[in-house]
């Protein structure tokens, strides 16, 4: 049994954002001018940042480079107080993201592949996980195969009371089925938005029973999918989301704001589960602040803009 609050560990890749606001994405091979740029500390990132500041214990285990860009990630990760375990790749710099973001808050990215693909089993070790901890991984992790095996020998090695957490984005459902396979096996809470849960359930060929809401048929729906003890949360922006756990689906409302940026703000969602989750929260009652948490996020531009715990607390005591 653990002795202490369990730690949130993530896997992925801390990347640095390059966020662009535009005023439509361009035609192809032609120009438009920026509104603003700015840098973040991304990816990963945005996950335990929103964990840290809802009060969790936090470490990245994913590699960094030796560079401005991961000097970047090293510098806001410390300023939260959160570990960074692997030794630092010293031949190559973190990658970026580039982030376009458009009025509607839509984003578009880019990404390049750096140090945060360095990764190995015993890099992973290095968080040193023990029993209780949530162990963050990315579909993202899955798609390249430098990556890939050693995270999912890694995992084998994990204590059998660890607790990993799955948030599969886009990547997840065009892996191998073998391989999608073998990660849900090992995966206790899956986290997605919408769409990354209709795209499961349609590689799987499952079929969404008729409901009052689509996130509450798909996280029903996503269940059989998973090992028989897993937690499923399907969430759907501003609408909120649903929590699968022990035979039953609740549905947890959203707090609609009018959005500036929505970039970070599923990484955010999970962040603030999760330290719910750590603390001791019941599913409905840690859905319901990383819902809040992710709510306020999006009202402030960049992805490590999450609320501080005291933030979240004044938002809902006012809704």
């Amino acid at each position: 049994m653990p002795t202490s609050a369990p730690r949130v560990i993530h896997t992925g890749q801390a990347l640095v954002d390059l966020t662009i606001e535009i005023p439509d994405l361009p035609a192809r091979g032609q120009n438009v001018m920026a509104s603003s740029v700015a840098q973040y500390a991304g990816g990963a990132v945005t996950v335990l940042l929103a964990a840290a500041r809802l009060g969790a214990e936090c470490v990245h285990a994913g590699s960094l480079g030796a560079g401005p860009h991961g000097d970047a990630i090293r510098a806001a990760l410390a300023a939260d107080g959160i570990e960074a375990s692997a030794p630092v790749v010293t031949t190559q710099d973190t990658g970026v993201c580039v982030v376009l973001v458009e009025p509607s808050a839509e984003r578009t990215f880019v990404t390049t592949l750096g140090a945060e693909r360095e990764i190995t089993v015993d890099s992973l070790s290095t968080a040193d996980v023990r029993a209780g901890d949530l162990v963050c991984v990315t579909g993202y992790s899955l798609a390249v195969e430098q990556t890939r095996a050693p995270l999912l020998e890694w995992l084998t090695s994990l204590p059998e009371e660890a607790v990993v957490v799955l948030d599969p984005g886009a990547a997840f459902v065009a892996l191998p089925a073998e391989v999608r396979d073998a990660m849900l096996a090992c995966t206790h809470i899956w986290t997605s938005n919408a769409e990354e849960a209709t795209d499961l359930l349609a590689v799987r060929g499952v079929a969404v029973e008729a409901s009052d809401r689509e996130i509450v048929a798909q996280a029903r729906a996503l269940a059989p999918v998973m090992r028989s003890d897993a937690v499923v949360i399907v969430r759907d922006g501003a609408e909120g989301c649903a929590v699968y756990v022990a035979g039953e689906t609740t549905y947890v409302p959203g707090f609609p704001q009018t959005p500036i940026d929505t970039n970070g703000a599923g990484d955010t969602h999970t962040g603030a589960l999760l330290a719910g989750i750590a603390e001791g929260a019941a599913w409905v009652e840690a859905c319901r602040r990383a819902n809040a948490t992710a709510a306020i996020k999006v009202t402030r531009r960049g992805p490590t803009t999450a609320p501080t715990a005291a933030e979240v607390e004044e938002f809902l005591r006012t809704q």
